[in-house]
């Protein structure tokens, strides 16, 4: 099970319901719990009373997986030092490294009768760089063992496809249609929870396309407060029709065990990809080749842009879809295809789920105007190309804050000082030569600059997409935003050889 720590309820926002009353006239609201309209709504008669016969005619096709994994470990933790010859250890004998044999437990479903089985990857990946995965073994309800093949695995999905040979037809369960749940719905879950083997929880439909906030193109899943626990992962999520809608992936929990949230990959996201796998083929995903950022509060006030609608483009990569349709670093993307990008309908999301080589609409916003370009997409990179090394606690090369302060202005509103880039400098802190901008040189703690790792030789290029090649441009451009009421101004930075990126930036209080 793939865990999410240490995040707060904010996910779950409770709050009172409203009850809306009439004064009596012609279309006068009535209440959201008024006895006619609930007498409608209202379940059938004995509907969640057992799930008795429903889970008896499922249970069969739900099956635990269990893998075999050699990790190499090193046997002298000073092999290689000058210290590999002590503790009775010889050089050259008994230092090289050992493998020990390790397991994993969690679930998965049948989807034919010739024996094609659906989990998750992390059920059936190696635990680290240094496993090889040697045995998967599939266990059916009735402790029948079969060893499985792996037809084919999706780390960005986390959906891998197995196979089993069976000398018969095995039970199975199909799909179905995810895009129709809705809250409320009752779900149930069946998997192998702790290697207790096959057990059933219930629960409903807590939230659809739920962003969880950990990024990548497929964060939109299905949330339930059915009890997943450690092995539930791979399993199936069933709808009362018995149909399957979401496969349990992941929760959220500070302690590592059940707290009521759950997440299922939905079935309109996994049946694409399992197809795809079932057949021995990579899956491709369209890339427009941009880094992005969520369009939070103090993004969208820095940009004077509606909060939550689009995303900020922190960067643009040479030579993809996004640079050769001149989509440009600071824009604000806000709808793809004709669809609208939103927090529940990423620009990742949407741009994934289209086919490589397609030719979309894309909308933007550019300094307050509408723009209209039309992009090819590329095919995506793995997770692993697109991960980005970011290191906070590099040396500051710059050395002491001799001279030199911007005006009263910058310092006031944002709570740092800065000097001009001069080449002597851009050596010192080791960006190109030629580099234009203004450094950082002290910086409050206290400060939202501060809060937003803006430090001491961080390179200011540009605010609110202006250049700013001295500390007078800087003061400038920060007074001409506190006279357009400005809450927040739009910050382009570069820290050493890394790319630029854009920071919003609050200002202070007068």
């Amino acid at each position: 099970m793939r865990y999410a720590y240490g995040i707060s309820a904010a996910l779950l926002l409770a709050g009172g319901a409203a009850t809306l009353s009439g004064a009596g006239s012609a279309g006068a609201q009535v209440a959201a719990n008024d006895s006619e309209i609930m007498r409608a709504a209202a379940p059938r008669a004995g509907a969640p009373m057992s799930f008795a016969d429903l889970t008896e005619q499922l249970q069969p096709a739900v099956v635990n997986i269990s893998t075999t994994q050699r990790v190499r470990v090193r046997n002298n933790p000073f092999a290689g030092t000058p210290f590999d010859g002590l503790f009775g250890n010889r050089r050259g004998g008994g230092n090289g490294n050992q493998t020990r044999q390790a397991q994993s437990l969690g679930s998965g479903f049948i989807i034919s009768a010739d024996g094609y089985v659906v989990t998750n990857n992390h059920v059936v990946a190696p635990g680290n760089r240094n496993a090889t995965i040697e045995t998967i073994t599939v266990i059916m309800p009735d402790r029948t063992e079969y060893e499985a093949t792996l037809v084919g695995r999706d780390p960005a999905s986390d959906i891998a496809v197995l196979k089993i040979n069976a000398d018969r037809d095995l039970p199975f369960v199909k799909f179905g249609d995810s895009e129709s749940a809705r809250v409320g719905d009752w779900v149930i879950a069946i998997g192998n929870p702790f290697g207790l083997g096959g057990t059933v929880t219930t629960g409903i439909v807590s939230a659809i396309h739920r962003n969880t906030g950990q990024g990548g193109a497929y964060d939109r899943f299905l949330q339930t407060d059915a009890s997943i626990n450690r092995g539930n992962s791979g399993g199936p999520m069933f709808d009362l029709n018995g149909n399957v809608i979401g496969i349990n992936n992941a929760i959220i929990s500070p302690t590592g065990g059940n707290v009521g949230i759950g997440f299922a990959i939905p079935a309109e996201v996994a049946v694409p990809i399992v197809n795809t796998l079932r057949k021995g083929e990579k899956v491709e995903r369209g890339y427009l080749g941009v880094q992005i950022s969520p369009l939070t509060e103090d993004l969208a006030d820095s940009l004077g842009v509606q909060k939550n609608r689009g995303e900020f483009i922190q960067s643009v990569v040479p030579g993809e879809g996004a640079s050769k349709a001149g989509i440009q670093a600071g824009d604000v993307i806000v709808k793809v295809n004709g669809r609208d990008v939103t927090p529940d309908q990423t620009l990742s999301f949407l741009v994934a789920n289209l086919p490589v080589g397609t030719k979309v609409p894309i909308e933007l916003l550019r300094d307050g105007k509408t723009v209209k370009v039309n992009a090819t997409l590329g095919e995506r990179p793995s997770e692993e190309e697109l991960a980005t090394n970011f290191d906070p606690d590099a040396e500051d090369p710059m050395g002491t804050d001799e001279d030199g302060a911007s005006a009263e202005a910058t310092a006031e509103a944002l709570g740092l000082s800065v000097v001009d880039l001069t080449p002597a400098i851009a050596r010192q802190i080791r960006v190109p030569a030629a580099q234009k901008g203004v450094v950082v040189s002290t910086v409050d703690p206290n400060s939202d600059a501060a809060r937003k790792g803006i430090r001491r030789t961080t390179v200011i290029i540009s605010v609110n997409r202006r250049p700013v090649n001295t500390s007078a441009d800087l003061d400038k451009a920060i007074s001409a935003a506190k006279r357009s009421n400005r809450e927040a101004v739009l910050l382009q930075v570069k820290q050493g050889a890394r790319e630029p990126r854009f920071i919003p930036v609050r200002l202070n209080d007068d």
